[in-house]
């Protein structure tokens, strides 16, 4: 099994079957999935994101999360923290998460600066900082969108969870 296969067996513990809760702004889900993301995976002959098959999660998982967020080059549990924080938060944000926790400019490109700063620190902190970051972000979201409050017992159980898997300790209070 490979490590990409190993963070997505995490990642689907958090990303369960069909769902489509009102107040979700990427709406319609399955595994994970919007439907607009599986709209565009799909290009031609569309479906309903409910009859979404394995190996197109798992494809749509490695193609739009786990290599354009760097994951293969990162190190553990660092890779793992930017997959969850990729397919969470989008891409760009992770990459921005990673910046800062390096200390590098952040322009939501990983690049060879970042790469350098990321081989110069102990990647438990790294991943460590990146939870923090990641559980006052939601906080903020809360924040300007109390209805979003709904999700914010999950998404932080979701980062403690990850928190445990990566033997780090970063796990915080609602």
């Amino acid at each position: 099994m490979s490590r990409f296969d190993d963070c997505l067996s995490h990642i689907l513990k958090f990303e369960g079957g069909f769902v489509d809760h009102p107040a979700d702004k990427g709406g319609a889900t399955n595994k994970g999935i919007t439907q607009a993301v599986y709209d565009a995976y799909r290009k031609t002959n569309r479906r309903s994101v409910k009859f979404i098959e394995d190996n197109e999660v798992r494809d749509i998982y490695q193609s739009n999360y786990w290599f354009p967020a760097k994951c293969a080059i990162l190190p553990i549990p660092v890779d793992l923290v930017i997959f969850d924080s990729a397919v969470n938060h989008g891409v760009n944000r992770s990459a921005k998460l990673l910046q800062e926790a390096v200390g590098v400019t952040v322009d939501g490109v990983i690049g060879r600066i970042t790469m350098d700063a990321v081989r110069e620190m102990e990647p438990d902190q790294v991943a460590e900082d990146i939870i923090c970051s990641r559980r006052e972000f939601y906080r903020r979201i809360v924040d300007a969108n109390p209805e979003q409050n709904v999700f914010l017992r999950g998404w932080y159980n979701r980062l403690d969870l990850l928190a445990k898997a990566c033997n780090l300790d970063a796990e915080g209070e609602i």
